[in-house]
């Protein structure tokens, strides 16, 4: 597995979001929304695990450019159940602990149910849900038993599609619907243990995954679903998750952030 710097010196227990200096693991970090993210929390003074499954090269090059020292790149494919177990203790290894799990990676493919077979249809459900869904259950379990005994905090990465609904993707509406809902169970059993967790669930966001629907005049149609007449850039989602990952945020435990502007207001 790949690690392109020299393990962080192990760390006391730190104060989840408290002083600079926590270590974090960003799943899906190479790239995007969660190449933002990574960005954010190395800016403030955090030693910071960039994860990905197949973007070695993006995930290298990113950890490099990062200011600050400690960061490291792990690789698994996260529906892999013992593949992500590996990957988030060589994480926790390097970085000397876990204290903020951030679960971004995930998968977007279309599947409308009356235009593919019933094989691609079974196929879509497995592949997405496992790896949105049961692939962050996994990360957060093991990540978990790295912050038993000092606290931490877990961000989950979720969508707007949750609530509107994703007709041309239903696994990947149901697959963050699921993840909204694990995210507000774990922060009611894991409270005790000093461990918050929220979730944060944008819209359309201007990537290099999203430039072809943002493309006119498709993309004028989505920038014209929030009053604001744009999308979302990956630095503001970061933003959001960085707060979530604060000391200050504790009480937003359970929580799920809309970040849509909005562009689909639920009740």
């Amino acid at each position: 597995m790949p690690a392109e710097t020299v393990p962080a010196e192990p760390a006391g227990p730190a104060e989840p979001g408290g002083t600079a200096g926590r270590a974090v693991l960003v799943t899906g970090g190479s790239r995007g929304i969660g190449r933002a993210i990574v960005r954010r929390f190395a800016a403030a003074g955090d030693r910071v695990a960039v994860h990905h499954r197949a973007s070695a090269d993006l995930a290298a090059r990113l950890v490099a450019d990062l200011p600050g020292a400690g960061h490291t790149v792990v690789q698994a494919d996260l529906a892999d159940a013992e593949a992500a177990r590996a990957m988030v203790d060589q994480a926790a290894s390097l970085l000397g602990g876990i204290d903020v799990l951030v679960n971004n990676a995930g998968v977007f493919t279309a599947h409308p149910i009356t235009e593919v077979s019933y094989e691609r249809w079974q196929e879509q459900w497995r592949d997405t849900i496992g790896l949105n869904l049961i692939g962050a259950a996994n990360v957060t379990w093991c990540a978990v038993r790295h912050m038993l005994g000092r606290g931490g905090r877990i961000v989950n990465v979720s969508s707007r599609g949750a609530f509107r609904g994703e007709p041309d993707s239903p696994a990947y509406g149901a697959s963050k619907a699921g993840l909204n809902a694990f995210g507000q169970s774990l922060a009611i059993d894991l409270a005790p243990h000093g461990i918050a967790v929220s979730t944060v669930a944008p819209g359309f966001v201007a990537t290099d995954m999203t430039n072809d629907h943002l493309k006119p005049p498709r993309g004028d149609a989505i920038r014209s679903q929030s009053p604001f007449g744009r999308v979302a850039e990956p630095d503001e989602i970061a933003a959001a998750v960085y707060y979530l990952a604060s000391a200050e945020a504790q009480w937003a435990s359970g929580a799920i952030l809309d970040l849509n502007g909005a562009s689909y207001l639920r009740s």
